[in-house]
């Protein structure tokens, strides 16, 4: 029996994929869960046209499938044992362990799906290979560490965080230092202080003097045409009186 599956099945085929089933199974498992339809000369139009659907959808998930992947193979995962001689670990790192590690990543991932022969069971770094589907695979970097002793990794990032502070810190001293250096450059020293402020108070009076020079000079001036007027006024009228007589 042909038929066109309608999802990604493992280990049957990709969503659009036309594929042979036995009779039973299709019947029986494909077709009640609507997983495929059966491919028939009459439908045969209607297949294409579902079949073009079907890989267009496909290829959007697909896309999501790599950026499932480039995550995963990015990610690194630490895990922290007891160890007894040789780096033999007590315990060991699993299947679901490693499911366990990944949702606290926020990826969730089937424990069927990771390639994992048997468990971990020494001190040391591993690339465990992870089914995502058909033949796309992630791998995802482990590392087992004795408990209680930091991962190189984080060693190696723990001290670059240490170099940057103690960059940023001499970098915040530097600046400091300028600016305190800048200050002093532009305060007045003491003595040129009271030389200025000598030079003020003396200009002050100095000036208070001239505006009083220039009100007396104001004043004379006034009186002096004042008196001019008086003058004036009798002569006239001095004449005024011979005149009469």
């Amino acid at each position: 029996m042909r038929v066109i599956l309608k999802e990604n099945i493992e280990n049957l085929g990709r969503k659009g994929d036309i594929i042979e089933v036995a009779p039973g199974y299709g019947r029986n498992y494909l077709f009640p869960k609507k997983l495929a339809i059966e491919v028939t000369s009459s439908n045969m139009r209607m297949i294409e046209m579902e079949q073009q659907a079907l890989k267009r959808i496909f290829e959007q998930e697909k896309s999501s499938y790599q950026e499932l992947i480039q995550k995963m193979n990015e990610s690194r995962l630490t895990f922290f044992r007891k160890t007894g001689e040789k780096d033999i670990i007590f315990g060991s790192v699993g299947s679901a362990d490693i499911k366990d590690a990944l949702e606290k990543l926020g990826i969730e991932i089937d424990k069927k799906k990771i390639i994992l022969e048997e468990p971990i069971k020494r001190l040391g770094n591993y690339v465990v290979p992870i089914k995502i589907f058909h033949d796309e695979r992630a791998e995802v970097k482990i590392e087992v560490v004795k408990e209680g002793e930091v991962p190189p990794q984080e060693a190696v990032v723990e001290e670059k965080e240490k170099v940057q502070e103690e960059i940023a810190r001499e970098g915040e001293a530097i600046e400091t230092k300028e600016e305190e250096e800048q200050v002093k450059e532009e305060e007045v020293p003491p003595q040129e202080a009271k030389e200025e402020k000598r030079e003020v108070l003396e200009e002050k009076p100095q000036e208070g003097e001239e505006e009083t020079k220039k009100e007396e000079a104001q004043i004379s001036e006034e009186k002096t045409k004042e008196s001019e007027a008086e003058k004036k006024e009798e002569e006239e009228k001095e004449l005024k009186e011979q005149e009469t007589k």
